[in-house]
């Protein structure tokens, strides 16, 4: 096995250690429970999980999903989350190689998965995790673009894109988006450069299509009011368009 396979191999499964640790902190952050002590339980029998029930990925696969014990159905979410950020991790590393941006850019991720696992529990977006993002995304900027000039321009059409975003909230009275998507929005364009507008782009194009999806799921059912977050879909977007570097509309930015 050559080193570049060994060292993709050690980033999936360091980014599915990270989010099965981040999806305990979703899980406890806000309810009085402390994320930093008390072992973790099955959320149905609320027996304490053992070293076999917590490694990321391969315990979900060889328990088929459920509790060993009470056979209650483990949410698959959790297991797609630990491959995700395990595959973004392997991404990350062959995209930027082993430097400070990449250290950078794996923050950047972590707190990016605790903010999509928690909106698609809670729906809501906590406002010191999206500033840490902003921080980050910040930082990541500054020390990828070569120029002040270019920096700019980026932090620009970050503000420009994070405000339209704040205008939608405010003209729709939350309706159409939720406040906590301006600065998440801001944050990935920040993060992504050049790649802000397809990002955007993307963002909106797969979540017309997961809405459509969902409304056909409904089976005839109620099709108004269903309430679907929308910053995975503006992870999903942005990093699309920063791992792809596709740009469907061609634009040239001076950056």
């Amino acid at each position: 096995m050559s080193f570049g396979v060994l060292v993709s191999t050690a980033f999936f499964f360091l980014g599915a250690i990270f989010a099965s640790f981040t999806t305990v902190i979703a899980e406890r952050i806000y309810t009085g429970q402390s994320w930093l002590k008390g072992r973790s339980r099955c959320n149905s029998c609320r027996r304490v999980l053992s070293v076999p029930d917590l490694v990321p990925v391969f315990s979900w696969l060889f328990s088929r999903g459920r509790c060993r014990t009470c056979k209650a159905k483990v949410p698959g979410l959790y297991v797609l989350f630990e491959v995700s950020l395990g595959v973004l991790f392997v991404f990350s590393y062959l995209t930027l190689g082993l430097t400070l941006n990449l250290v950078v850019f794996l923050a950047v991720l972590i707190v990016l998965g605790f903010i999509v696992v928690y909106d698609l529990r809670h729906t809501i977006v906590p406002r010191g995790s999206s500033t840490l993002l902003i921080v980050l995304c910040l930082l990541f900027a500054f020390l990828s673009l070569k120029s002040m000039s270019a920096f700019l321009w980026i932090v620009g059409i970050a503000l420009i894109i994070g405000f339209a975003f704040f205008l939608l909230y405010v003209l729709s009275r939350g309706r159409a988006m939720g406040l906590g998507d301006a600065p998440v929005a801001l944050a990935l364009a920040l993060l992504v450069g050049s790649a802000a507008i397809p990002g955007l782009l993307f963002s909106f194009w797969i979540g017309a299509v997961i809405g459509i999806v969902v409304l056909v799921l409904q089976h005839g059912g109620p099709r108004m009011g269903i309430e679907v977050p929308f910053v995975p879909f503006l992870a999903a977007g942005f990093l699309l368009a920063f791992f792809t570097q596709w740009n469907p509309l061609f634009l040239s930015l001076p950056f």
